[in-house]
């Protein structure tokens, strides 16, 4: 999902830039202060980049990945991935492909505002203990249909804005290859919330996750 360097004008990137500084500046007190989080952050980061580079398919204006977000969200919380989304799309850049990091801060927004969204929207209130909320395949499949809708919107947004017009038909090409995603991750989702259920009480599961608060169906 991520857009390739050159479609966007160098004063919208920087706004981009800004933006996504601003963002992660706001959150940043919150993950300081949870040092357990930066360990979270790392694991995000690195299970984001072996997604990423494990399975990426070009389809139309931008690529077609799976991404495990929701996986990340579950199993590590919201700052972790939120931070492991940049911080993996950095080390990508710096090993892999250094083109892309004048671009860094664009495709970090395409992930991280989708996140933001399903985060209050949705997701918050399945770690809320009060309302006692059940996970279950069905809970996953709605979050990760909301993410990746935000996630496609996000690619269309950033391709309106480009300075080289895109046919919406290609667009529409790449947001539709997302259900493939949405199909399967959920299944990846549960059953690794399954697993790390199952050894939740182990020091190294509880420090290394946080799937404590979670009830599965």
């Amino acid at each position: 999902m991520h857009i390739e360097p050159g479609l966007v004008a160098p004063a919208k990137v920087l706004i981009a830039n800004v933006s996504a500084l601003g963002l992660l500046g706001f959150y940043a007190r919150g993950l300081i202060s949870q040092p357990v989080d930066l360990i979270r952050t790392l694991l995000a980061a690195i299970f984001f980049s072996v997604f990423m580079q494990g399975f990426h398919l070009s389809v139309g204006p931008s690529e077609l990945h799976f991404v495990g977000a929701m996986a990340m969200y579950l199993t590590l919380g919201f700052l972790p991935t939120l931070y492991g989304f940049a911080l993996g799309l950095l080390l990508q850049g710096l090993v892999f492909d250094p083109i892309d990091l004048p671009h860094l801060a664009v495709n970090s927004l395409s992930l991280i505002l989708p996140l933001l969204a399903v985060h209050y929207g949705l997701g918050r209130r399945l770690r809320d203990a009060a309302r006692g909320q059940r996970i279950s395949w069905a809970t996953i499949l709605k979050l990760d249909a909301a993410y990746y809708t935000g996630v496609t919107l996000m690619v269309g947004f950033w391709l309106a804005l480009a300075d080289v017009a895109t046919p919406v038909a290609a667009w529409a090409t790449f947001a539709a290859s997302y259900l493939a995603i949405v199909a399967i991750e959920p299944l990846v989702t549960y059953g690794a919330l399954r697993l790390l259920k199952r050894y939740e009480d182990r020091p190294l599961v509880a420090t290394c996750f946080s799937v404590g608060a979670l009830r599965l169906a």
